[in-house]
């Protein structure tokens, strides 16, 4: 379809916490830009942000949704972003092709800790971004204590856009601090000029001086103004602020009431007047080069039901067309979405963000190209995995297409991760916690009609010896008609030091055991350590073969190797093996107000304290290093996260194997099985 040209355009994340109203604050904008002409709610399952069933099925969202529309003849493309850490991945990957972001919050002190990794994404990346102080209808909301709380976790200087207009616990208004005008908001229409609140006017006046005076750090011309207290022109205060938000110096803060369409229209007006142009985005930020060869970057994948592959796209160079070729692929149709409904567009030019049907082998984050480029655009990183559970299909039939369809849902969400575990032989579902794997699970179910049983991942233990034992015996003997078999050893086992393996050697003199059976006894040794007596893989042992015999006729590599197991079987016992277990080094990372709790967490779970100390690159954080035992992790990023009001993180890597404390080795080796629960 031919589509007007817009004059220009905007692409916007809306981030924030879970349940500060974003997918709300979502229908608003398109309500009152006239994309929708009734708004739906959360509640009911009818928004436009969170239309994925599995959104629908918590209440929240789980993953990207993007919807377009227009507004005084430019055209948006609003992000609606998940808001659990959970799924922080689908966030990072979205804002990495906005021009600007709105953080979307609730009035609660002790809520706003829980911006601070996104203010930290957002500043790392030099991503524009605004404030937009949600549900300001909440009772005994002080502004003044909100603001301190958010400069608190932000690097950049906070600075108030409006001040709110407040009659009891209702948002009346607000005053803008550029103009110094105040408005009256109305249900359903907006707001109405006013004659200025006189009552306010100390506190108006103070906030516009904190305005001023953090955009004058940043524009000597107005520093002198100040200190010569001449008035600045309004035109002069907005081109700073657009000027040093496009530049992520400063972070502009509004006040509103999502709900009910109160602050969302001035917001709207700033984001026209100080957001920065896409064009500005590419040159500053991801230093595109001009040009016509279409560049563009995928934020997102989609496997949808009826129409397969979808992929969410920022050009960033050039035009895209219907059937172009990019990176080798040729696309299928484009579309602009509106949550699931989908739009179909001819051709996408710079600066838009539309989906693209059909991009098989291409993944989210890929650089798309018509022609070869030497240099991939900038991607986020990929969070590791925290969370795991072993899955099975309930129908024993599905394993040969659970690959496949595995293989789709890492496509969709790039924060899952797979592997089948060589000791324990489960297939392993990793993820960044409980919820976000049972989104996975249902993706499945829903999707590649995938029923999967779960349980929580046995721990690979291993065991060892801790004294040697000499001159073990081994004879296998079997006669049933014809040649026999016959194999005869002498083994020592010895235990080596942590960490180097198995070691097998021969001393055999005299060709007591011909040359060409001695691999047979390697096998048979190799064979009974992957399972030893206490029933885990054994490891830090060392065989020798020291005498043996043979049969000229009855002799061959199996009986020899049938012989060693039997003398590995007869001496392991009396080499006092002893169960070991995975130690993990932890690297926790935590506000220092919850230091103290997270090092009891640790040493709860039969940690070792390596010690801890400020991260250099983010005030007010500790980094907490530690040994923990794999079959303590399970739960630790549920716990961690409850103790920090959900900002709490972790690295994790292997590092040794340790001996279990007797007490719960025994109750592993009762138990029968590798939780260690």
């Amino acid at each position: 379809m031919n589509e007007k040209v817009k004059s220009g355009s905007r692409n916007v994340a809306i981030v924030g916490p879970y349940l500060s109203g974003k997918t709300t604050f979502l229908e608003s904008l398109l309500f009152v830009t006239g994309a929708i002409t009734r708004k739906g709610s959360v509640k009911d399952g009818n928004t436009v942000g969170d239309s994925a069933a599995e959104s629908r099925d918590r209440h929240m969202s789980v993953e990207v949704s993007a919807a377009s529309t227009e507004y005084n003849d430019t055209r948006f493309t609003f992000i609606d972003c998940p808001g659990s850490v959970e799924f922080a991945q689908e966030t990072y990957n979205a804002l990495m092709g906005v021009d600007a972001a709105i953080v979307v919050c609730e009035p609660i002190t002790d809520r706003v800790l829980t911006l601070a990794p996104l203010f930290k994404f957002l500043d790392d990346w030099e991503i524009p971004h605004l404030v937009f102080v949600n549900k300001m209808d909440r009772a005994n909301i002080n502004v003044l204590d909100t603001l301190h709380a958010l400069k608190a976790v932000s690097s950049r200087p906070l600075v108030a856009h409006q001040y709110p207009i407040m009659q009891g616990e209702q948002l009346m208004g607000f005053i803008d601090l550029v103009s110094e005008q105040a408005y009256k908001y109305h249900a359903g229409a907006p707001a109405d000029p006013i004659p200025f609140p006189e009552e306010l006017k100390e506190q108006e006046h103070t906030a516009r001086a904190e305005m001023l005076e953090a955009l004058a750090d940043f524009d000597d011309h107005l520093l002198e103004e100040l200190l010569e207290d001449i008035e600045p022109p309004q035109e002069e205060i907005l081109k700073d602020l657009k000027m040093e938000l496009g530049a992520d110096l400063v972070v502009p803060v509004f006040f509103g009431v999502a709900e009910q369409d109160y602050g969302v229209r001035p917001l709207l007006e700033a984001l026209l007047r100080e957001a920065p142009e896409p064009e500005t985005t590419a040159e500053r930020r991801l230093k595109v080069k001009k040009g016509d060869s279409p560049v563009a970057q995928v934020l997102k994948t989609y496997y949808t039901p009826q129409g397969g592959k979808l992929s969410l796209v920022r050009v960033w160079r050039g035009k895209l067309t219907d059937g172009i070729v990019l990176n080798g692929v040729r696309a299928g149709g484009l579309y602009r979405l509106m949550g699931q409904q989908q739009q179909s567009i001819n051709q996408a030019c710079v600066g838009e963000i539309v989906a693209i049907s059909r991009l098989e082998g291409i993944k989210t984050g890929d650089t798309l190209s018509f022609e070869q480029i030497t240099t991939a655009l900038p991607k986020a990183g990929q969070l590791e995995p925290v969370y795991a559970l072993a899955i099975t299909p309930e129908k024993r039939n599905d394993e040969v297409k659970l690959s496949s369809a595995i293989t789709k849902l890492l496509e969709e969400d790039c924060s899952l991760a797979w592997e089948q575990h060589g000791d324990t032989h489960e297939v392993i579902l990793w993820g960044q916690g409980e919820i976000h794997l049972q989104v996975a699970l249902d993706r499945l179910r829903r999707k590649y009609n995938l029923p999967m049983t779960t349980h929580l991942p046995q721990v690979p233990y291993k065991e060892t010896i801790r004294k040697p034992a000499s001159s073990i015996h081994g004879r296998y003997k079997h006669q049933s008609g014809g040649h026999g078999q016959f194999g005869d050893v002498y083994l020592d086992i010895q235990p080596l030091s942590r960490g180097e393996g198995f070691n097998f050697k021969e001393t055999i003199v005299g060709g007591v055991v011909p040359r060409q059976y001695i691999p047979g006894v390697e096998v048979g040794v190799r064979e009974f350590l992957s399972h030893g007596p206490l029933g885990f893989p054994v490891v830090d042992v060392k065989v020798t073969l020291t005498n043996g015999s043979y049969h000229t006729v009855d002799s061959s590599e199996q009986a020899f190797k049938q012989a060693a197991r039997v003398a590995m079987q007869t001496g392991m016992p009396k080499c006092e093996p002893t169960l070991l277990e995975p130690i993990l080094r932890v690297q926790v990372s935590t506000p220092n107000e919850f230091t103290a709790k997270v090092l009891q967490l640790v040493t709860g779970r039969r940690g070792q304290i390596l010690g801890y100390e400020g991260v250099h690159d983010w005030q007010g954080w500790d980094c907490v290093i530690a040994y923990l035992p794999q079959a303590e992790m399970q739960n630790f990023i549920v716990e961690l996260r409850s103790l920090t009001l959900g900002v709490g993180s972790f690295h994790w890597e292997y590092d040794h194997l340790q001996e279990v404390p007797d007490r719960i080795a025994d109750r592993i080796l009762t138990s029968g099985n590798g939780n260690g629960k």
